[in-house]
């Protein structure tokens, strides 16, 4: 049984970028550049890759189990349809798996026809298996989250000052942040510019507050 995603819809991908820049923030963002030493900042690299890296496959593992729980809800509701004589029930169920616009214009015999039409396809398997698409969103989760890492850290690897290196790295994660709330914004048909401003606070209270906490 093939899962109705994509291999990542546009606000996964936006919600894994803030995510990851997050976590690397906080690391960057915990960093004393007046007493910092190039073994500190080692460390500090070290520790954003790292945490970035464990909870990209974290993320990767989750989202699979997602798609086995979407398989098996799928399933379910394909059993119950097949195995429902009573037609408003069956339009209940149908409805529940649709959109709630799609649903609200479909027509009781239209619903009933979907449902006669489900009944006609072929046993749904005991067993599903997570198909080549599943995996590859699995792995796209895994690679934004940790490939966010590096824009971020690559200034403290090139540069020998520390101080300027946690402005410029400051200066990306900003224009990564803005970048991702004007994707964002489009993908919910808000103003791109207003929400790329609003992501950039976010992200901030954010990041101080992981901080604060000893994130």
């Amino acid at each position: 049984m093939k899962s109705s995603k994509r291999v990542l819809e546009p606000n996964e991908r936006i919600s894994e970028v803030l995510f990851a820049l997050i976590m690397v923030l906080t690391f960057t963002g915990s960093l004393s550049v007046a007493e910092a030493g190039r073994e500190d900042i080692r460390i500090m690299l070290l520790g954003a890759l790292g945490c970035n890296l464990a909870w990209g496959i974290i993320d990767g593992v989750l989202y699979l189990m997602g798609c086995l729980a979407e398989k098996g809800k799928l399933s379910a509701t394909l059993r119950s349809v097949r195995n429902t004589a009573d037609p408003s029930r069956v339009q209940r169920m149908i409805s529940q798996l649709l959109p709630e616009p799609v649903a609200n214009v479909l027509r009781a015999e239209e619903l009933t026809s979907i449902g006669q039409r489900l009944k006609e396809l072929p046993e749904p398997p005991e067993k599903f298996r997570l198909t080549r698409q599943d995996w590859m969103g699995a792995l796209a989760v895994f690679l934004l989250v940790f490939l966010c890492t590096f824009p971020v850290v690559m200034p403290f690897v090139f540069m020998q000052n520390a101080r300027l290196a946690l402005r410029i790295s400051n200066g990306i994660a900003i224009a990564m942040l803005f970048v991702t709330g004007m994707a964002y914004g489009r993908s919910i048909g808000r103003g791109s510019w207003g929400m790329g401003i609003f992501m950039v606070v976010l992200g901030a209270i954010l990041v101080a507050i992981t901080i604060l906490l000893g994130g």
